[in-house]
């Protein structure tokens, strides 16, 4: 039978072991934090992005529909995908708008490469407003995204 004195000295030792298995664990869950705060951030950054989007297609829909006449008359189609942002300053009224929708979304967080493309069938008004960016922080190197609305001027 094992005295309860005899039992304190087979003890000695194993408070250090379970304090080494202690920190292990704390170590590990601690590295698990800090990979779910890393993707945390990514997709944050993602989620603004898509949110820029959707503001900044709204915000060409508001100019066409303050400039509607021009915005009938097929004046906001920028034939394709536009990059290239252009003088702000200069030609029609359609021509500046498009200008600085590039310009903001450009300089607003949303990349150099931030490109935008307005497309309106005239015979049924129906206008297409595509939004196309960077995400490659976001998705794990899937770096074209694109966000479309289509609405009716």
């Amino acid at each position: 039978m094992i005295t309860p004195r005899c039992a304190a000295a087979l003890q000695k030792g194993v408070g250090l072991v379970e304090v080494m298995i202690a920190v292990l664990v704390f170590a590990v869950g601690l590295l698990g934090i800090a990979a779910l705060q890393a993707t945390a951030l990514k997709n944050s950054q993602s989620s603004l992005e898509r949110s820029q989007a959707v503001i900044h297609t709204y915000g060409i829909l508001d100019s066409m529909r303050a400039n509607l006449v021009a915005a009938r008359a097929g004046q906001y189609d920028t034939g394709g995908m536009q990059c290239a942002a252009g003088d702000p300053d200069a030609g029609t009224l359609a021509q500046r708008d498009v200008a600085r929708w590039l310009t903001s979304m450009q300089t607003g967080g949303m990349g150099a490469d931030a490109c935008g493309q307005i497309q309106c069938v005239l015979a049924t008004q129906y206008c297409t407003i595509t939004v196309r960016w960077n995400d490659v922080r976001g998705l794990e190197g899937e770096a074209q995204q694109e966000f479309s609305t289509e609405t009716r001027i």
